[in-house]
């Protein structure tokens, strides 16, 4: 059962701007990372249904998140149907988040109050979103879709959408700049946020550094 509430979860979102996106078949590894984001001043973190077993380790993570890093907003990625969202619903995930739209998604997340940011790369898409009640949409791959451009280019005629980018963001400052001054609510980071050397070496200070980092442009973007 979701331990955040939806408004919580968008709030965290929308505050800090930057969602890991990972995962990891390991769970000590798993929670390495999820520790080393925590350290940086992530609030929400997204653990990707990727692997076989997926739901086992994000069972592990979620209840010891819940002492270790009792702020952290745990969410599930890479959910395409209702049955698995169901299932890490029940889990604790506190948010869901798909490469694609699923109505049937919505249904469940809507009647347990559980946020769901589905994947959308079109208008139309991100309009039948918003009427199924999505507070944020993700779109994905933002980098192939049109970029920063894209999310501007919909912003004109819709401004009141709040949208997360996922794919083709990078822990710099001239790429964040790009899709905030576009006016992304947040951006959805994986393997630029965990370099691949830093996991195998378990160098975590390496990838707390680089969230510290990303969160301090975000904040600094936005002042202007």
């Amino acid at each position: 059962m979701a331990k955040f509430s939806r408004l919580q979860v968008y709030q965290a979102m929308e505050e800090t701007g930057i969602i890991p996106v990972f995962y990891h078949p390991d769970v000590e590894v798993a929670k390495a990372a999820v520790k080393a984001c925590y350290e940086g001043g992530i609030r929400a973190f997204e653990f990707t249904n990727r692997g076989d077993f997926a739901h086992e380790v994000f069972t592990e993570l979620v209840k010891w998140t819940d002492t270790a890093c009792p702020e952290m907003i745990m969410g599930v990625g890479s959910v395409v149907d209702a049955p698995t969202a169901a299932h890490y619903i029940q889990l604790g995930a506190n948010f869901v988040v798909g490469p694609l739209l699923n109505p049937d998604i919505f249904k469940v997340c809507n009647r347990r109050q559980v946020a769901y940011l589905p994947g959308c790369a079109t208008p139309s898409e991100i309009g039948l979103a918003q009427e199924l009640g999505a507070e944020i949409v993700k779109v994905f791959p933002g980098g192939n879709v049109g970029g920063a451009s894209f999310v501007k280019n919909v912003r004109g005629p819709m401004p009141w959408s709040k949208i997360m980018v996922t794919g083709g963001v990078e822990p710099t400052e001239e790429n964040l700049s790009a899709w905030f001054n576009a006016g992304v609510s947040c951006v959805g980071m994986g393997s630029n946020l965990f370099p691949k050397k830093a996991i195998e070496e378990g160098d975590w200070s390496t990838i707390t550094q680089l969230c510290r980092n990303s969160l301090a442009i975000v904040k600094k973007i936005r002042v202007h």
